[in-house]
C-alpha cells in the first residue's frame, strides 16, 4: 500500500512540474502584473493626496497673503502652487483668489496671467468656465474688447450658457453692436432661471437697447415656472 502511495505521490509530482513547465512562467507573469498593477495604484492614490494635501497648505498660505493684501506674497505662492500642483482643484481656487485680490490691487496685468493657464490647464470644467469670465471682465477694463470675446467663444459647460450670453452682450454694447447684444441678452434671460433675481437686470439692459422679451418667451417662462 505504501509503494502504491508512493507511485500516486509521484506521478502527482509530475503533473505538477508539467503544469508549471507550461504554464508557470504565464501564471508568474499574470501575478505580477495585478500585483504590480495594485502597488501602482496604491502609489498613484498615495501621490494624489500628498499632492492634495501640500497644495492645501499652500492654500491656506494664499488665503493668508490675500488677507494681508500682500500682492509680491501672493504672486510667490501662486507660482508655487501652479508650478508644483497645477494638476489639483486648490490650484484653480488659489488662482481664482490670486486673481480677484491682483485685480482689487489695480494689478490687472498681474491678474490676467494669474488666470491666463486655467482654461486649459485647470482639471475641473467649471473652474475653466469661471476663469474664462474673469479674463473677459479683465479685458474689458483693459478695452480689450476683441480678447474678451474670444474667452466667450466657443462651448461652455452645461450652467454657464446665460452667464456666457450676458457677458457677451456686454462686449457687444460696448462695441456699439446694439443688435447682436440684443440677442445675446436674450439668449442670456431665455436661459436664466426664472426665479434668478439677475434675470431682471438681463431684462433692463435689453430694455436699455430699446428691446423688450417677446411675449412668448415671456408665457414660456410663467409655463416652466408653473410646471416646477
Amino acid at each position: 500500500m505504501a509503494n502504491h502511495f508512493d507511485l500516486e505521490e509521484q506521478e502527482q509530482l509530475d503533473q505538477l512540474k508539467h503544469f508549471w513547465n507550461t504554464w508557470g512562467t504565464l501564471i508568474s507573469g499574470v501575478i505580477i502584473v495585478v500585483f504590480g498593477g495594485l502597488a501602482a495604484w496604491n502609489g498613484y492614490q498615495y501621490w494624489q493626496n500628498r499632492q492634495a494635501a501640500q497644495a492645501s497648505a499652500l492654500s491656506d498660505a494664499m488665503e493668508a497673503a490675500v488677507s494681508a493684501s500682500d500682492t509680491d506674497r501672493i504672486e510667490q505662492v501662486l507660482n508655487d502652487v501652479k508650478s508644483r500642483y497645477s494638476g489639483t482643484v486648490q490650484a484653480s481656487q488659489a488662482s481664482l483668489l490670486a486673481a480677484k485680490a491682483l485685480a482689487d490691487a489695480g494689478k490687472n496685468e498681474a491678474a490676467v496671467a494669474a488666470l491666463n493657464w486655467m482654461p486649459q490647464g485647470a482639471v475641473d470644467d467649471g473652474y475653466k468656465a469661471l476663469a474664462r469670465l474673469r479674463l473677459a471682465t479683465l479685458f474689458i477694463e483693459q478695452k480689450a474688447y476683441d480678447k474678451a470675446l474670444s474667452q466667450l467663444s466657443g462651448a461652455v459647460p452645461v450652467g454657464f450658457e446665460a452667464a456666457f450670453a450676458d457677458r457677451r452682450g456686454d462686449v457687444l454694447v460696448l462695441q456699439d453692436k446694439k443688435k447682436e447684444a440684443a440677442a445675446e441678452y436674450l439668449t442670456a434671460y431665455k436661459a436664466f432661471e426664472e426665479r434668478m433675481e439677475y434675470r431682471r437686470l438681463v431684462e433692463a439692459k435689453l430694455n436699455a437697447l430699446g428691446a423688450q422679451v417677446p411675449a412668448q418667451v415671456v408665457a414660456s417662462a410663467a409655463q416652466s415656472g408653473g410646471a416646477q
